[in-house]
């Protein structure tokens, strides 16, 4: 597997930047809204206008949640594109990527993954899309031996329903439950060879690949789970499905 460095292009403040220009849109957002409002008590009736800055706000809206950047292409080379990634699911010639990252004591990313992660599933079925996953483990040690073992599970071509299994029904295992011994039973719990799985999980190589994808967010300022990439544009935290349908539909529709 490519274990590509990031780009020396990419910055580790745009995601916290994102953060806050989200919060600088909202505020324009209802300073528009209440404008509007009290142009229309004046009035009576709504006029042309107000019309235009009611329009204005839920474009404003839309910018609280995605956030354009002029370094788009510079976080485009975040993905790996690459045939033996074995935590990427989806065609590498995809026409939009979706590189997220999480963290498995996060209760965000175990709600993303129930409620949005199908969704885009969808896209990949059809081959519009390619989904790189990437633990950045800012939980600490039980967050790192949860990636672990998800990677070992992976190198047995399971690393999806490991996955699903490590965040079961919208909800992330506590902590005692991510013991090296938990992991290995529920590695044999889903059928997979648990004596293999645990050599794997332990070995040098895959500690390796866990540090590389979490140096990978840490470097792009990925400090807290969720983030996403979506065609190089950020999203930060678990934002509702309809927020990713939509930034995806638009970058399939920028490759027409």
């Amino acid at each position: 597997m490519s274990t590509r460095a990031t780009p020396s292009g990419l910055r580790r403040w745009w995601f916290p930047l994102a953060v806050l220009l989200a919060a600088a849109a909202l505020i324009v957002t209802i300073l528009v809204v209440d404008r509007s409002q009290s142009d229309d008590e004046g009035a009576g009736a709504p006029d042309s206008e107000s019309t235009t800055q009611q329009e204005s706000g839920t474009q404003n809206d839309q910018a609280a949640t995605r956030v354009e950047h002029p370094e788009r292409e510079a976080f485009q080379e975040a993905e790996t594109r690459d045939e033996a990634d074995l935590q990427a699911i989806g065609p590498v010639d995809a026409p939009v990527a979706l590189v997220v990252f999480s963290d498995y004591q996060c209760p965000y990313c175990a709600s993303w993954t129930a409620e949005t992660l199908p969704s885009m599933m969808e896209y990949v079925e059809e081959g519009r899309m390619r989904i790189e996953w990437r633990d950045v483990n800012v939980f600490g040690s039980e967050s790192e031996q949860a990636s672990k073992a998800a990677y070992a599970a992976a190198l047995q071509d399971e690393y999806w329903a490991y996955h699903d299994a490590l965040f079961a029904d919208g909800q992330h295992r506590p902590a005692d439950q991510l013991s090296a011994e938990a992991l290995i039973d529920l590695a044999d719990r889903l059928g997979l060879d648990a004596a293999q799985f645990e050599e794997d999980m332990e070995s040098p190589e895959t500690q390796t690949m866990i540090d590389t994808y979490a140096q990978t967010g840490l470097d792009l300022g990925a400090f807290s789970t969720p983030t996403f990439l979506v065609a190089g544009e950020p999203i930060v935290g678990a934002q509702p499905t309809d927020v990713f349908v939509d930034t995806v539909e638009a970058a399939l529709a920028a490759n027409d």
